[in-house]
């Protein structure tokens, strides 16, 4: 490669005419020219670094390299270079001509910006001052102007305060006129437009305006209201109302001879116009509310109508069940819930067929029945109110109470149709003080309940033990009495209309069921040494029926709502991990997951333990079946007939007594369970004890397959169709042990030969090994004897 110096010597040699300044000069002016070739990025890096000679370097040993006759290209290349030049030169030019004529156009706009701004600052100066100016000539104008407008807003005020006091005499007056012609229905109209007046002014700050209104309403609303409830009263008595003698009371009511009609469309006259009174009833009296401490749901007050007709039930409830009555007992709440009940049910007949339709018929959305029975809880739950305090302290009055009020509870929804949102008596209930208590009442009446069942001689027996379709899961008594017990708390607090209250029992459920769960532990721990007895068989099926049963109650509705509001309020307190809250919501996981582990833990080791039982039993059964002398065995052709092996009998008769001791003793799911777990033990165990521990001759083999495929497989017929399947290595290990002698070389051969994986497992499907590893079918070829004699 030729150097910077060289390519200046080539030409000298041969063109003599050249000097030597000559030459200096193309240098100097392919080194300019190639700078701007290169890019002035390139020559700017140059210059800086002082290495401007390196870029010219490379760049003629781009274009010359070793070949000297391309020295020709440098006056081409020489021209390129000038020409670019020049170009360049051209374009910086045209450029520093242009720019100052922009700048002077820039600036001369911010120029013309400038005085413009200028200009309007002068006109915005000029027009200030005139405003102002005129705002101060214009002041007095304005404040004579607002005087007057003053005066007038004033006046006006006056005139429709007037004009109110007029309206409401107007009225007044009105509502005299139609009562001194009895003309009730207008009058009872004309109230409601006074009443409707009263509800808009509601907002004036007219204090005395609204104290006259409010009471001219009072005065005509009384009037109307003590006259017509009068009538109505009246009207009532003679339909022989209320009915509280006997059902055949309101038939009395019902059908009346030949005044009936009359009586009743006097009844529909005055209920529409007491109706008509609803309003400024409602505006006028405050309805009687019990403290906020029990939470009851917001709603309107009865309507007056049906409140009069309550009116005398209403005295007779106080007067029975109120003071020192002998009625009033604090240990009978079932004669004040009876009472009332029977109240419904004979009024109901009358409620719908007379004074519904007059409801419909008026466009009212009120339900009559409801409505009576709405009137009638009041009295219970005031009731209530009052006796609770009295019997907190006293478990038995306490307990008893519930009871009585759960009754009728369920009566009221079931039977009257009385709908969850009203108020009831379970809102008494979950009063904080009282629900804490009721809590306290159920987990110990629980806990005694729990202690008598289990201490009963009947405890571990089954009360359907002689009814095969009924005892499927073979329950003992004391854990369908205990599951009967968390269904009926169930049932007890289903209701309650606070989501939290129910939360509370269901942990007391949880509660219950983990303190059951250590006793059966505790008394599974004592029948240990007797893991195949009745009572350690029977505590298995009480552990495997509650974690059945709870894992059902998971998928109830009731059970997936207080699901849904757990979640809420773990959400809300943060007391889970995000996964836990994401299995909760996806329903994955439910309420009662952790109670149903524990269990299926504890069912589990049990089931293990009697597993572990029976399989030492077998074990010692099979130590001389171990030790048969399967390598002398006579083969199957010498023997008439093929016969179990005398070292096999114990073993299987063993095996055959647990598995219908257990049949007996275990419901199906845990003896599936059992068996199947004793038949994986006994597989492994007879493969790698007894085959693999032993030579077999050809006899030994057919021995072999004989005492499992026709003696002990069968033993498990009964379980299943297929119980070969369940003892997968023995199985395989007897075919391979009996293989014929050229079935077995080929498969040795094969075997030892496959270099692919694929081919030995093809070899061994084919013989019917699915389940042995290549290894292990080779170490049992090596426990056969009968190979024959090759030589080698």
């Amino acid at each position: 490669m030729l150097r910077v110096g060289e390519i200046g010597e080539a030409p000298a040699a041969r063109c003599c005419s050249e000097s030597g300044d000559e030459r200096k000069n193309i240098q100097e002016k392919s080194g300019i020219n190639i700078a701007a070739l290169v890019g002035n990025e390139q020559v700017s890096e140059g210059t800086d670094n002082g290495d401007l000679s390196s870029y010219v370097s490379a760049f003629i040993e781009k274009e010359v390299g070793n070949d000297l006759k391309s020295l020709k290209k440098l006056d081409k290349l020489i021209e390129q270079m000038t020409g670019s030049k020049m170009q360049l030169e051209e374009q910086v030019l045209t450029i520093s001509s242009e720019i100052p004529k922009r700048i002077q156009s820039a600036l001369k706009n911010a120029e013309e910006s400038k005085q413009l701004l200028n200009q309007f600052l002068e006109q915005q100066t000029h027009l200030s001052s005139c405003i102002n100016n005129h705002l101060l000539s214009a002041q007095p104008w304005m404040d004579d102007l607002g005087a007057m407008i003053n005066q007038i807003e004033e006046t006006e005020r006056h005139l429709a305060y007037l004009k109110w006091i007029s309206q409401i005499e107007e009225l007044s007056d009105n509502i005299q006129q139609y009562l001194m012609t009895n003309n009730v229905p207008e009058a009872a109209s004309t109230l409601v437009t006074m009443t409707e007046l009263d509800i808009k002014l509601q907002e004036s700050s007219c204090t005395h305006l609204l104290g006259f209104m409010r009471a001219t309403v009072k005065f005509w609303h009384k009037i109307l209201k003590d006259k017509l409830t009068s009538d109505f009263e009246e009207i009532l008595a003679q339909l022989h109302w209320p009915f509280i003698a006997t059902p055949q009371s309101q038939t009395v009511g019902l059908s009346r001879p030949t005044s009936a009609p009359e009586m009743y469309s006097t009844l529909e006259i005055l209920f529409c116009q007491l109706l008509k009174l609803q309003t400024s009833d409602e505006l006028l009296t405050e309805p009687k509310q019990l403290p906020e401490k029990y939470s009851l749901p917001a709603s309107p007050s009865v309507i007056l109508p049906i409140q009069i007709m309550l009116s005398p039930l209403q005295k007779r409830f106080r007067y029975h069940f109120r003071g020192n009555r002998q009625t009033n007992v604090l240990s009978k709440p079932e004669w004040y819930l009876a009472q009332i009940l029977m109240w419904i049910g004979n009024h109901t007949q009358f409620l719908d067929e007379k004074i519904q339709p007059i409801l419909d018929k008026v466009c009212s959305a009120v339900n009559a029945r409801l409505e009576f029975s709405r009137g009638l809880m009041m009295l219970v739950l005031e009731k209530l109110a009052s006796d609770i305090p009295c019997l907190l302290y006293d478990d038995n009055l306490f307990c008893h109470l519930v009871d009585e009020v759960l009754l009728f509870e369920r009566e009221l929804h079931s039977v009257h149709g009385y709908p969850g949102t009203f108020a009831s008596c379970m809102h008494i209930l979950s009063e904080e003080t009282c629900f804490q208590r009721w809590l306290t009442v159920e987990r110990k009446f629980a806990l005694q309940k729990m202690d008598s069942m289990l201490s009963s001689e009947a405890a571990w027996v089954s009360q359907y033990e002689d009814i095969t379709d009924v005892d499927e899961m073979k329950v003992p008594d004391c854990a369908e009495t205990f599951m009967t017990l968390l269904l009926v708390i169930t049932d007890r607090y289903k209701n309650l209309p606070i989501a939290s209250r129910k939360l509370q029992f269901l942990e007391l459920q949880k509660d219950l069921v983990d303190d059951f769960r250590i006793r059966l532990t505790q008394v599974m721990k004592e029948e240990t040494r007797a893991s195949l007895g009745f009572r350690y068989c029977a505590i298995l099926n009480a552990v495997n029926y509650i974690s059945t049963v709870l894992a059902d109650w998971a998928d109830n509705v009731f059970f997936l709502q207080l699901q849904q509001a757990a979640l809420e309020v773990f959400a809300e307190n943060n007391t889970l991990s995000k996964l836990q809250l994401g299995q909760l919501a996806s329903m994955e996981s439910s309420v009662f997951d952790d109670m149903i582990n524990l269990l299926e833990r504890l069912k589990h080791d049990m089931l293990t333990r009697q597993v572990d039982h029976v399989f030492r039993e077998v074990k010692d059964t099979a130590k001389l079946y171990k030790k048969e002398r399967w390598l002398s065995l006579p083969s199957q052709s010498e023997q008439a007939v093929m016969s179990l092996s005398s070292s096999a009998c114990p073993l299987l008769l063993i095996l055959r007594d647990r598995l219908l001791q257990l049949e007996q003793q275990l419901c199906f799911s845990l003896f599936k369970i059992f068996w199947q777990m004793l038949v994986e033990k006994l597989d492994v165990y007879i493969y790698q004890e007894i085959i693999l521990a032993n030579h077999f001759n050809e006899g030994g083999a057919a021995q072999l397959q004989f005492d499992m495929t026709r003696n002990l497989f069968p033993l498990f017929s009964h379980y299943c169709k297929r119980p070969e399947n369940y003892f997968k290595h023995v199985k395989e290990a007897c075919i391979v042990l009996n293989l014929n002698i050229g079935s077995a070389l080929l498969l040795k051969d094969v075997l030892q030969s496959a270099s692919e994986q694929l081919t030995a497992t093809a070899a061994l499907n084919e013989v019917g090994i699915y389940k042995l590893a290549q290894q292990d079918v080779e170490i049992l070829l090596n426990l056969r004897t009968n190979w024959p004699n090759t030589g080698k």
